[in-house]
């Protein structure tokens, strides 16, 4: 069979096995993709007899389907074999990387946020920043999953990263060490001796019950006026995560909801009763690095007046992906849901918007009561 033949007998297995709907709109579905598949087919062999390079054309095959799931949105993407077999391996100490969580838009690769004690954060990768080249190599036309890879390596070895920030007209240059990621998730601590100061840097399998064990030890201060929960650059995680952290600052009510396409992806989530600082007053931190299930928190803690929100407005990723795997050992990340606050608002390109904006001063970010603008005025309001 030839190689344009069989990409015709592919696409078109595919294409009947997609339109499960009635037979007229199903007929005139089928004519108007056969013409889509004529065309792609064509233009194949175009670029295999009269490109300039001789091409690879299972790659091309690649990257047309990464086309397809990243037209859909910024966080679907494919993943070969390869890169799929990489994303599951444990980090054993041979592999670094710089902490940041990215997604893809307009072509180039976008931070979410830095987290907490990376390199990256260490170096001054921002949320919102743009990675438009790694080691001089153009981003552009890369699927995000490639230029992941690249960011990749032995920790210990130097990268050069080439960003665009929103409000400068040079692009900034930063050349960071990678490492060997390991986050702790939650870090504590006592601000004049009567806040208490929790701050969640992601929402990993053991989150809750970190942050459950340092809630205890803040609740035998019996001088506590109140808690700050500090959601900034925390770039999300577990769904699961984020209702059970929800539900440590609520008696009852609506966290969070989830609606897909299908049945399974509709669910309520909902508090149980125990407050676990007994209804202490609570400000909670963000800015545009607090992405996912931060946004869930901060969302959930507003809606249900538990919270007041302090800070800059969120990212604004309001999907759920799951990895799915494929026959040929690779995988797709799929959106397979969106959710929503208890208010019914979706936070898709929106974000959760705080009820007293303080922006960041400064142009990094670091948490520190001394130059640590948003953390002070939080301390304020606690302290009356």
């Amino acid at each position: 069979m030839k190689r344009e033949n069989y990409f015709k007998y592919i696409l078109t297995i595919i294409t009947i096995i997609l339109l499960n709907i009635s037979t007229k709109v199903y007929s005139e579905n089928v004519d108007k993709l056969y013409k889509k598949i004529d065309l792609f087919s064509e233009v194949l062999e175009k670029i295999q007899n009269d490109y300039v390079d001789k091409v690879d054309q299972a790659e091309v095959m690649d990257a047309a389907i990464n086309g397809v799931l990243q037209s859909l949105d910024p966080y679907s993407a494919y993943m070969n074999p390869k890169i799929f077999e990489e994303m599951q391996t444990e980090t054993s100490g041979e592999f670094g990387g710089l902490g940041i969580e990215v997604s893809m838009e307009a072509g180039v690769v976008k931070v979410i946020s830095p987290i907490d004690d990376t390199p990256a954060a260490k170096a001054g990768v921002k949320a919102g920043d743009y990675i438009v080249r790694i080691n001089g190599e153009q981003v552009q036309g890369k699927t995000l999953m490639e230029a992941v890879n690249l960011m990749r390596g032995p920790a210990g070895t130097s990268i050069e990263i080439t960003v665009r920030r929103k409000g400068l007209r040079k692009a900034k240059i930063f050349k960071i060490i990678r490492e060997v990621i390991e986050i702790k998730s939650v870090v504590s601590k006592l601000v004049d001796n009567k806040v208490g100061y929790l701050r969640l840097r992601s929402f990993n399998e053991n989150s809750s019950d970190q942050l459950k064990k340092e809630i205890s030890k803040i609740e035998k201060n019996n001088k506590l006026v109140g808690y700050i929960l500090d959601l900034r650059n925390n770039p999300g995680g577990l769904l699961s995560q984020a209702i059970k952290i929800s539900d440590f600052f609520l008696n009852d009510g609506e966290i969070v909801s989830t609606k897909g396409r299908k049945n399974r992806e509709n669910r309520k989530f909902f508090a149980k009763k125990g407050d676990k600082i007994n209804g202490k007053p609570l400000i909670v931190l963000i800015n545009n690095g607090s992405a996912s299930a931060s946004e869930i928190v901060a969302g959930a803690l507003q809606d249900q007046k538990r919270a007041i929100l302090l800070g800059e407005s969120s990212y604004g990723k309001g999907s759920v992906q799951s990895i799915i795997p494929l026959k040929n050992n690779g995988a797709i990340r799929l959106t397979v849901s969106k959710y929503y606050l208890p208010s019914g608002k979706s936070i898709s390109e929106v974000g959760v918007v705080p009820d007293i904006r303080v922006e960041e001063e400064g142009e990094e970010f670091v948490i520190n009561t001394n130059t640590d603008n948003q953390l002070d005025y939080a301390v304020k309001l606690l302290n009356g």
